[in-house]
């Protein structure tokens, strides 16, 4: 049995932590311990599709259905703009949405 073998992509992932959070009026940035892009970042709305990771997690977050109308992903920051400012559940879906963007299971399968 080779080493690729011995994992299950399906059963495998880990949360991304999340160093801290900061709002300022209508923008929240989540500083994590992961890399999301290179030395360039992308800017993505909801007029503008994103690519790769950045464009994955922005559809993510836009699917929250919270009024998010712009996602910048730089490195390991994530800035989310929220026309209706932020309060505590909706910063908190962003959060989650976050913490397990590189997961591959869910809780329940732990």
């Amino acid at each position: 049995m080779g080493s690729a073998d011995k994992y299950d992509l399906l059963t495998m992932g880990q949360d991304v932590q999340i160093n801290s959070t900061v709002t300022m009026d209508d923008v929240l940035i989540i500083d994590t311990d992961r890399s999301f892009t290179g030395q360039d970042g992308q800017a993505i709305t909801t007029d503008v599709q994103g690519v790769g990771v950045p464009g994955v997690l922005a559809t993510q977050i836009f699917d929250l259905n919270l009024g998010v109308d712009h996602v910048f992903v730089l490195q390991n920051s994530v800035t989310v703009r929220r026309p209706d400012g932020w309060d505590a559940t909706s910063q908190g879906a962003v959060v989650d949405i976050t913490r397990s963007f590189l997961r591959y299971y869910s809780d329940e399968e732990e």
